[in-house]
């Protein structure tokens, strides 16, 4: 990590889908759970990732429970300020210290100002996030500040440049390289010596399950012996900037498969015959786009407040991996606050802009039928 002397694994631990029982989120399987978080720990693995949301808030506890009888001390622990919830200063207080009771520590190694949004952003700087921050580190409740970022790179430029951050995190894979901060953003952190780590390398799952024939053939032109979820990792590791990867694992096979990945997961580990692989599995995702929207936001902002964009790359998803609820899910979650399709007044001047000459108030009326009708 720069700006740190911590020696942090390439392959971090996400800790928002583990095992559980009874297909009930909340319902966390300690045992198995525990069984493949010490797998990664005893194989190199050291940088542990959870939140307060996730599995319904049990996530935290969990990882308290599995990292009990000496493994605390082997990892550096990440976590996150849940910035919806925050109502004032004193929340700030409040949550970290139920944080480092859940997670049975008296420090936070990485802590995060979570999922960042415009929004967000103005809220917690009005409630002094800042002081929060200086405060927390003085007296030693956690040791780096950053941040998790879901919104626009000139947005994700000037929180960098806003505070003297450790670190920050961000989605990034071979699908989504100018997506939310992206390359662009990825470079920038780097360039003020921030610790850069990636989220949804593998875009929640898409990239190493359910694979479509067409790709799954072009994976197997290999004899190398890699998975799919395994080539998105490479793919990200091959990043300079990056410094560490957090895979959300489900089981211990996929734990195995990333803990073996892990040891090709240097900057130079592609070949160029590798790299066109990549590109063409790429090239054929895109092909399965609906809608040819590049996220060149000339179409933004919308008189009526649609975030056309967020729309159509949910839209997207749910034809590019044949998951469309899924896609209803995270399309609700990204437009919680503001955004949805059906704010639209069909004024058309986005249409007039678009280099992509997208029927884009057509194309939003489908937005709404798949992911706004019950």
């Amino acid at each position: 990590m720069k700006r740190s002397p911590d020696k942090i694994s390439i392959l971090g631990f996400g800790c928002m889908r583990l095992p559980v029982k009874d297909q009930r989120i909340e319902n966390i399987d300690d045992e198995k759970f525990t069984e493949m978080l010490h797998y990664a720990i005893d194989n190199g693995v050291n940088y542990v990732d959870t939140a307060w949301p996730y599995h319904n808030e049990a996530s935290e506890p969990a990882v308290g429970r599995a990292l009990s009888g000496g493994y605390r001390d082997k990892v550096f622990l990440a976590t996150k300020l849940p910035t919806w919830l925050i109502e004032s200063r004193e929340d700030m207080d409040f949550y970290l210290n139920e944080q480092l009771k859940r997670l049975q520590t008296d420090h936070i190694d990485y802590y995060l100002v979570h999922a960042l949004t415009k929004t967000r952003w103005k809220k917690i700087t009005s409630h002094d996030v800042f002081d929060f921050l200086d405060s927390a580190r003085k007296d030693g409740r956690i040791r780096n500040a950053g941040f998790s970022f879901h919104d626009e790179l000139p947005l994700f430029k000037e929180i960098v440049d806003s505070y003297d951050w450790d670190f920050c995190q961000i989605q990034y894979n071979y699908m989504d390289e100018n997506y939310q901060a992206g390359k662009e953003g990825l470079d920038y952190a780097a360039s003020k010596d921030l610790g850069v780590i990636i989220m949804e390398p593998l875009r929640g799952g898409h990239l190493a399950g359910n694979i479509p024939e067409d790709i799954r053939s072009i994976w197997e032109e290999t004899n190398e012996g890699t998975s799919p979820a395994g080539w998105g990792l490479r793919w990200v590791w091959s990043h300079e900037a990056v410094t560490t990867v957090l895979s959300g694992m489900s089981d211990m096979e996929q734990v195995r498969d990333n803990v073996d990945t892990a040891k090709k997961g240097h900057v130079d580990n592609l070949s160029a015959d590798e790299v066109d692989m990549i590109s063409r599995v790429r090239d054929i995702y895109r092909q399965r786009m609906r809608v040819p929207c590049t996220n060149c936001r000339y179409c933004m902002p919308c008189p009526a407040g649609v975030n056309i964009p967020e729309c159509f790359n949910r839209l997207n998803i749910a034809y590019m991996f044949e998951d469309p609820e899924f896609a209803k899910t995270t399309y609700k979650i990204f437009t919680r606050e503001n955004g949805k399709a059906s704010l639209c007044i069909e004024c058309g001047k986005c249409e007039e802009v678009c280099p992509q000459n997208i029927a884009i108030r057509e194309s939003l009326k489908e937005v709404v039928h798949l992911f706004e009708k019950e």
